[in-house]
């Protein structure tokens, strides 16, 4: 048996921190019955405590990290025969970055898994969060791959942002868009007619900050739309929040909120999510997300092309945008560790947003 005094309180968070990793970590077996305790009561009491056996304990948490060892791979399975799956699916969406490519390389046996999946009669959608190129910009990338797409099959997020102002009628109120982002999101609202401001214009622009100066922004603006971008600076910051803050009714539209991106296949990059909460900073605002998980593009896709969800799976290599927006709008998921999430982050007890399945790459779905 092993006690605790009121003189041992200040040790109860690091017990209860340490027990939480040796648990999480399954070393908890090998640990010595002097530091193993059953509770630590003093959040609740300033009263001393016995402890159970700490053999007991220590075979409590034996059986609870293999419980909860068993249940993450029953959870989640990794996809041995694509057989089952083939079979229940008739439309495939891809992400792009980390699943198709990275950068500029096409990920190992991508064609011959395209090729294959075509030749059993399944639909294919690519549809990426990245708004840098508009789905005219993604047809030529893919064409310079060397995989043959079509471009109804593309969706981008910069393509997201203009169809939801499109919903939303924005063309009939005269006013213009705030575009902090590439030409993707030009190109875009170029093809529906909406006017716009800013872009890769402003990327060497500079505020006057001497004394007694200000910036000035065009009070026609009335939505400021997001997306990532290479030369994203303070000017854009100033001339988006007096906009949205100044400009009565003005939305603040982000294409995407990823926290980082795959600008080359050596590293990741900061993403989108950056320059949006630079945004929501200065703001206080909460910004429209028309990219994933949003279930814009999905409703697109399955009110244009008349597709069943239950018949849609969702590919990709991001657990809180891929799989959540396979998860939040009743679609199978599989995930791919050829992008940024690794499979110690996938299985972690942590980890609550769980795929149907997962891969290495999607080559593993021609076994």
């Amino acid at each position: 048996e092993y006690s605790l005094t009121e003189r041992s309180r200040g040790y109860c968070k690091k017990l209860k921190q340490l027990m939480a990793f040796l648990s999480s970590s399954g070393e908890v077996c090998g640990v010595s019955r002097s530091v193993i305790v059953d509770r630590v009561p003093f959040c609740r009491q300033k009263s001393s405590f016995c402890a159970v056996s700490s053999q007991r304990r220590v075979g409590n948490l034996c059986m609870t990290a293999a419980a909860r060892s068993e249940t993450s791979v029953n959870d989640i399975m990794k996809l041995k025969d694509a057989t089952e799956l083939l079979e229940k699916i008739d439309t495939f969406i891809f992400d792009c970055d980390g699943v198709i490519w990275r950068g500029d390389s096409v990920i190992d046996r991508v064609p011959e898994v395209l090729e294959f999946l075509r030749s059993k009669g399944k639909r294919m959608f690519f549809v990426t969060n990245n708004s840098t190129k508009s789905r005219k910009g993604y047809l030529g990338k893919f064409t310079g791959l060397g995989l043959p797409v079509q471009a109804e099959e593309i969706f981008s997020s910069s393509f997201a942002a203009a169809a939801y102002l499109e919903e939303i009628n924005f063309k009939a109120s005269g006013k213009k868009v705030y575009v902090i982002g590439e030409v993707g999101i030009e190109e875009e609202l170029d093809l529906i007619g909406i006017p716009h401001v800013g872009g890769p214009s402003d990327k060497d622009k500079r505020p006057d900050m001497s004394a007694g100066g200000k910036l000035e922004h065009d009070e026609d603006v009335g939505a400021v739309v997001v997306g990532f971008d290479r030369y994203f600076n303070y000017y854009k910051i100033q001339y988006a929040q007096l906009c949205i803050n100044e400009n009565p009714g003005c939305l603040f539209i982000a294409t995407n909120l990823d926290a980082v991106t795959h600008l080359t296949d050596a590293q990741e990059w900061a993403g989108n999510g950056s320059m949006v909460g630079a945004i929501k900073g200065c703001t206080k605002r909460e910004p429209i997300v028309v990219g994933k998980p949003s279930p814009l593009m999905i409703d697109y896709i399955v009110n244009k092309y008349h597709v069943q969800r239950e018949q849609i799976c969702m590919v990709g290599d991001r657990l809180d945008t891929d799989i959540l927006f396979g998860k939040n709008n009743g679609l199978s998921s599989v995930l791919t560790l050829s992008g940024v999430t690794t499979e110690e982050k996938l299985l972690s007890p942590d980890n609550k947003i769980k795929p149907d399945y997962y891969v290495d790459s999607i080559a593993d779905f021609l076994s």
